[in-house]
């Protein structure tokens, strides 16, 4: 199987720093790609990932602040020099139409490279790819913003011992798959017989919100949760997030509790919080299972937990 990781372009909130880039993140997921928030410098920081614009498959937008957007130019400017040869996907916000229409047309260019626009209006699963459906959902900030999850449907995992025992293999294995049941040797082997219940992963980004219950239900059971944590309840900033319609880093960790997430990833970091540490320190007693994203890392997904498990709370 191909690799599932976050690949983290830029953590900054508002204001770039001289170690944040603006906000990005890919998402590889098997052989898509999925590019979420580009921000200013998103074509350099790819690079500087060593990520090619061919692995872009899909870009999705939460909000239309810049912070949020303004790399998306950029990106698409790249696809078109690298003569992307398939058209790109990007799903945004429906009210935000005006700015993406602006962002795609504001420099000249040949536009060889079809962009398929996908406004969102309202929760829904906005596309059904094969490895995975996302979702879409309204958030709760000062402009419309949309969270999203990427969730991959249930499955079964073979039993190599179990199909040797029944005498299921080769093509036999795909038709039991497909049908539910062969015949061997005079004898029925079902699925069930020779598999085992595959949960599927998920992944949800919350980006740019206030504590809402749809942030919740963007997470709830996720593998991985991508989650701005822009502001600290610790140095008395919770009122500033509630102003703004941002969250804390306590409050990313409570939402990832009240969700049964797996694992939280913190990002959009204030510009006058010069030090991850400070928000790890703040999650990680509510929620063990954090980590606070930088520019650069990369995040594998959690390995796959077994069918029915949840997160600890």
């Amino acid at each position: 199987m191909a690799a599932r990781e976050l690949v983290v372009l830029g953590t900054a909130s508002q204001a770039p720093t001289r170690y944040r880039n603006h906000n990005g993140y890919l998402l590889r997921w098997d052989g898509e790609g999925v590019l979420f928030d580009p921000g200013e410098g998103t074509q350099r920081q790819l690079v500087l990932a060593g990520v090619a614009s061919s692995a872009i498959t899909r870009i999705c937008i939460t909000h239309f602040h810049g912070d949020h957007c303004l790399g998306l130019p950029g990106v698409l400017a790249r696809l078109e020099l690298d003569r992307r040869p398939s058209p790109v996907d990007v799903y945004f916000p429906a009210a935000g139409r005006i700015y993406f229409d602006r962002l795609r047309l504001c420099t000249y260019a040949e536009r060889r490279v079809p962009v398929r626009a996908h406004p969102v209006a309202a929760a829904a699963t906005v596309a059904e790819a094969p490895p995975f459906r996302l979702q879409a959902r309204p958030l709760d900030h000062r402009t419309a913003t949309v969270g999203w999850r990427l969730e991959e449907p249930d499955g079964v995992r073979m039993l190599a011992d179990r199909l040797d025992a029944s005498g299921v293999a080769g093509p036999l294995v795909g038709r039991l798959m497909a049908e539910g049941s062969v015949t061997v040797g005079g004898r029925t082997v079902h699925l069930d017989d020779v598999s085992e219940p595959r949960r599927g992963q998920s992944v949800a980004f919350v980006m740019d919100t206030r504590w809402c219950d749809a942030a919740v239900a963007l997470a709830t059971g996720v593998d991985l949760l991508v989650c701005e944590a822009t502001f600290l309840s610790s140095a008395g900033e919770d009122e500033l997030a509630d102003v703004s319609g941002h969250l804390t880093a306590a409050q990313a960790a409570r939402l990832a509790v009240a969700a049964g997430a797996h694992h939280l990833v913190l990002t959009h970091f204030s510009q006058r919080h010069p030090d991850e540490q400070a928000f790890l320190d703040e999650a990680q007693p509510i929620f063990p299972e954090t980590t606070a994203a930088h520019d650069l890392a990369v995040i594998p997904l959690p390995p796959r937990r077994a069918a029915g498990a949840t997160a600890a709370r």
